[in-house]
């Protein structure tokens, strides 16, 4: 988790937007797999793929935020 915390938020917010949203047209690839994975017709390896590499960055940015920080000693904690 540390490796988490560590990542800075200049690096995780434009990594998210950039591969969760592209390609801009028609439509991003993450809506479309997500589309796919509640209707049960993601089967095919590259539709795994895109959703794993396109959900990364997503992914870590909800864990950075929802993963509360570590507490140094100081700190109380």
């Amino acid at each position: 988790m540390d490796f988490i915390r560590s990542l800075p938020y200049s690096f995780l917010v434009p990594a998210a937007l950039l591969l969760g949203l592209s390609p801009f047209v028609p439509e991003p690839h993450l809506v479309e797999k997500v589309r796919m994975l509640m209707a049960g017709q993601l089967v095919r390896p590259i539709d795994i793929f895109d959703l794993l590499m396109h959900g990364a960055p997503v992914a870590l940015l909800l864990l950075k935020v929802v993963l509360p920080a570590k507490k140094h000693p100081e700190d109380g904690g």
